[in-house]
């Protein structure tokens, strides 16, 4: 009796679950242990755990939009999805080839980064503007635990900690590269460049210098491998030590002269997104090309409606899998 009960607690958790959305806009510049920048797809893959959310963000170019196909029903999502084919189909002929859904992918990247800088944006004009002043920004993002006795936020005066004041720096500097017109203030655009900075050539003078004040200890204007594995080299082993060598060998020091310089940094620390992009074709090609002629027709793509866009089935199957595992276990 208490494993049907279960069972039936189960499937209701499951059709809750259905409508939980999984996704989460990313409005800060998230950072790997190594200091680099961590790519788009940093959370497509977990272990052996495959997070669909990138796939359908990387189809959609919106967290907002992704949700709402959340809630659709099969029908109505591949409806949806086949006026989006015609638009990959660049050539209109009927395929969507590598090229086509790689440029997509990529346009789809651009949509996120200001959908996301559009969010925060929202939050830091304080005064509704339009626009976002340094002050703006300062009281927004590092004064809102300061508040006076009536529970008014109160204007941010100094850093509070070491950690905190390199944080304001490093932002002030980000801040003033992405100020194009240099008016003191950024604007819709310009706010993009400052929350995702690692996705506009202009502002990678700013993170190679922060690189540099960060990591090159000794001040030659360059990244030993000392430097490129930092503190961290005292918390792992020698078999850590020979991957991340080999990586700085055969990644990141082209030249190979022992060091990087310039753009080998930039390499290492800032993501590319026409590699995310390649990547995400060839996993979306291997889950839907069929008949393997390394092209998707618009029914292939409709048909794996699941796989480049889901609705509300998606996460319902997913969950009944699981429930069908529970009983196996039973």
């Amino acid at each position: 009796m208490w494993i049907s009960a279960l069972y039936i607690l189960l499937i209701a958790a499951c059709v809750q679950s259905a409508a939980t959305h999984k996704h989460s806009h990313t409005v800060t510049r998230e950072r790997t242990e190594d200091g680099a920048y961590a790519p788009r797809d940093a959370h497509h893959m977990e272990g052996e755990e495959h997070f669909s959310e990138f796939d359908h963000e990387a189809i959609l170019g919106s967290v907002k939009e992704a949700e709402e196909f959340d809630n659709l029903s099969p029908e109505e999502s591949k409806k949806r999805l086949a006026v989006l084919v015609t638009k990959m189909d660049q050539n209109s002929d009927g395929f969507v080839d590598r090229h086509e859904l790689k440029a997509w992918i990529l346009r789809s990247f651009k949509s996120l980064a200001e959908e996301e800088a559009s969010e925060r944006f929202d939050d830091v004009d304080l005064n509704n503007d339009e626009s976002v002043t340094w002050e703006e920004y300062l009281q927004e993002t590092y004064g809102m635990d300061s508040e006076d006795e009536e529970g008014m936020r109160l204007p941010f005066e100094e850093p509070r900690n070491e950690e905190e004041r390199k944080l304001i720096q490093d932002d002030k500097e980000m801040f003033d590269a992405a100020d194009s017109n240099k008016n003191g203030a950024l604007d819709a655009t310009e706010f993009v460049q400052f929350i995702s900075p690692e996705e506009f050539p202009q502002m990678l003078p700013t993170i190679l210098k922060q690189t540099l004040r960060d990591k090159d200890k000794n001040n030659d204007g360059r990244i030993d491998f000392q430097e490129f594995v930092g503190d961290n080299a005292m918390d792992h082993d020698k078999e850590w030590l020979v991957v991340e060598m080999d990586k700085f060998k055969e990644d990141f020091d082209r030249d190979g002269d022992g060091y990087l310089n310039g753009n080998e940094i930039l390499s290492w620390v800032v993501p590319s997104n026409d590699e995310v992009a390649t990547d995400e074709v060839d996993h979306l090609f291997a889950a839907s090309d069929d008949d393997h002629d390394d092209r998707l027709s618009h029914q292939e793509i409709i048909e794996k409606y699941d796989i480049f866009v889901g609705s509300e089935a998606t996460d319902y199957g997913d969950h009944l899998q699981n429930i069908h595992h529970f009983d196996d276990e039973l």
